[in-house]
């Protein structure tokens, strides 16, 4: 993680302008001037091919390699690029007194990657059926009931699909769970890397190595398509889904995203809130009580076993 080091000198007052993404424009944090600045047209973004990629890769390459110039926070492991001015200050993403300064937004890195998929599928599709049973209630009265069966046959098939810009988080300091929460980011917005849309922000170095980011990349390529094979099984249910997928026309980028961080500690816990910087979407993290918990449950519990009983009694 680091502070934008290229200067952006405000035009008015000499101080150092930051990049607003609501305006797309460089302003003073000092005396609000904004200084116009062209922004690259969107798109022009090269698709590397990821094979290619990881066939070539040499060995040194193929895991994180800590440089000097890099310290990483001994609370949450996030990695930032040294700068003499900073240390001894709170790192952004955890509150810890590591590294930086307060700010106002970070960029995190993510990889994304593309592939064209086919997918043979077989299963078990299940299809429902009810006969009529007769029994005896518990004041010894005959009564019927519906009763479901399920009748089984083999099914099978074959999905196309196409993953576009699939996200995969390359941090360590931010709750992977939480991204999710505040994804998706609009990739399709993406202008070449400038050190102007830095400015005033904090950057956070990728802690996640292409050979593990693509790996985590087919795992949920996989169960994605496990979920769209299963919406083709026909009937009312099904088992045994197996999926055959086979992938190519496989390519990747690295980009940086926006977000806003809060870390805030309650007691001996540190607690994140997120913001996508570029949907407003917002996700957070919060001090839970265990005994209310408890109580709630104990409640639940409570009120489940009243309405069983009352079922019972009917």
């Amino acid at each position: 993680m680091a502070l934008a080091l290229e200067k952006h000198p405000c035009p008015a007052c000499g101080a150092q302008a930051e990049w607003n993404p609501g305006k797309q424009k460089l302003v003073c944090p000092f005396c609000g001037t904004e200084s116009p600045y062209q922004v690259p047209a969107a798109g022009g973004i090269e698709e590397l091919d990821l094979v290619r990629a990881l066939r070539e890769m040499p060995d040194d390459l193929r895991g994180w390699q800590t440089e000097r110039r890099t310290v990483q926070c001994r609370s949450c492991k996030a990695v930032s690029v040294f700068d003499p001015q900073h240390v001894g200050k709170r790192c952004e993403f955890c509150g810890s007194p590591e590294l930086v300064d307060t700010v106002k937004g970070i960029y995190i890195p993510y990889w994304t990657f593309d592939a064209q998929v086919v997918c043979p599928w077989e299963a078990d599709a299940g299809h429902y059926y009810y006969t009529t049973e007769t029994y005896r209630d518990n004041k010894g009265q005959t009564q019927t009931r519906q009763v479901r069966h399920v009748r089984w046959e083999p099914a099978s098939g074959t999905i196309e699909h196409f993953f576009d810009d699939e996200p995969i988080p390359g941090t360590q300091g931010v709750s992977h769970a939480l991204l999710r929460q505040v994804e998706p980011f609009p990739t399709k917005e993406l202008v070449p890397y400038d050190t102007s849309f830095l400015s005033g922000f904090v950057v956070e170095h990728y802690q996640v190595v292409l050979l593990d980011a693509a790996k985590a990349s087919e795992d949920s390529m996989r169960q994605k398509l496990q979920e769209l094979c299963a919406a083709q099984v026909p009937g009312d249910t099904y088992r045994n889904l197996e999926i055959h997928p086979t992938f190519s026309a496989r390519t990747f980028k690295h980009i940086l995203v926006p977000l806003w961080l809060l870390t805030y500690t309650y007691g001996a816990r540190i607690f994140h809130v997120l913001v996508n910087g570029a949907t407003g979407r917002m996700a957070g993290e919060y001090p839970k009580s265990f005994w209310k918990v408890f109580f709630l449950v104990v409640g639940i519990i409570i009120l489940v076993l009243i309405v069983l009983l009352s079922q019972g009694n009917q």
